[in-house]
């Protein structure tokens, strides 16, 4: 409880102090003013709060609770904390759904993001479909290393037959930006994820059961074939709309879920809700920073979170190394 309140208190400062903080700064002292419908202070200043920054910082608060979550999910069905959304092909169908509306078509913010959710949606259903084949989950993980092979391959032809307008279109898509989060993708996104993330939570004792092992789970009464095809689905329904909407951000699922776990223990009960504050805190702190560490410029978020991301990856790596030792 106390670890929780303290997430959430942290949240809420680095949502306000991020809603703050850019190109153009906007004073504490004005802070009053600008959000009362008449106010003293120039409108450009309650234009950009308003318009530009809140919405973009509530809507990495969702992405990041999102992200964090389905990594918590995807740790436990796999039973492997380096597991995320991305092993089974969802963020690199999202990528070449994105690249193939960015290069074939005349592009648009909308129909790039519609492209890159059926893409994840596509590449979910074709590990599903290949990887049941297969006894247990690793039919689905070599399905999903596959998939992940074969849409890079995908990407790197596209990206060969690609002019320079759409290679610029294509590097800042890979790259990651919460930029198009606008009040309008928020009433169409955040309810969505915000209720497929309530399922999950509520989802914590099958997710216990799995930890045990299938055969375990199995005779604690939970049918595998529809539990995991239910969180499947879910977790593909979470993550495809997000992508298609800021692009290639790692790590998020990765690094919360298992700092987490090592702080609080696995029991899912606490560990995804848990997750879920705290993802939103992570990508909130790696817009925040993206977006002053070479203002007036603008950093791609997922070379923030890749920073970070990468030397924990490896850290796990290594401490993983030395446990199997």
């Amino acid at each position: 409880m106390l670890v929780t309140t303290a997430l959430f208190v942290l949240l809420a400062w680095a949502i306000v102090a991020a809603s703050m903080s850019g190109a153009m700064e906007t004073p504490w002292s004005a802070l009053p003013d600008l959000l009362r419908p008449a106010g003293n202070e120039p409108d450009i200043l309650r234009q950009v709060l308003l318009e530009i920054r809140i919405p973009r910082v509530l809507f990495g608060a969702v992405a990041g609770a999102a992200l964090a979550v389905t990594g918590v999910a995807m740790q436990a069905l796999f039973r492997n904390p380096l597991a995320e959304p991305g092993l089974v092909g969802i963020t690199s169908g999202a990528a070449l759904g994105a690249v193939s509306a960015i290069v074939l078509t005349a592009g648009g913010f909308l129909l790039i993001a519609a492209a890159a959710f059926a893409g994840s949606l596509v590449a979910t259903f074709l590990a599903y479909l290949l990887g049941r084949r297969h006894p247990g989950m690793a039919g689905l993980l070599l399905a999903g290393i596959a998939i992940n092979a074969i849409a890079g391959s995908a990407i790197g032809l596209l990206t060969y037959a690609a002019d320079d307008r759409q290679l610029r279109d294509l590097t800042f898509w890979s790259l990651g930006s919460l930029a198009g989060g606008t009040w309008q993708i928020i009433a169409w996104l955040a309810p969505w994820s915000l209720i497929l993330i309530g399922w999950l939570c509520l989802q914590w004792r099958p997710l216990n059961a799995l930890l045990l092992g299938e055969r375990e789970a199995a005779h604690l009464g939970y049918e595998l074939k529809p539990l995991r095809r239910r969180l499947m689905v879910v977790i593909a329904l979470v993550v495809g709309p997000l992508v298609a909407v800021t692009g290639g951000i790692g790590f998020i699922g990765l690094v919360v879920p298992h700092l987490v776990r090592m702080a609080l223990g696995a029991n899912h009960r606490h560990c995804l809700p848990i997750s879920a504050v705290g993802g939103a805190l992570l990508l909130v702190l790696a817009d925040w920073l993206a977006r002053v560490v070479v203002v007036p410029a603008e950093l791609p978020i997922g070379l923030v979170t890749a920073l970070v991301g990468g030397p924990f990856f490896l850290w796990l790596l290594l401490r993983a190394g030395r446990t199997w030792a």
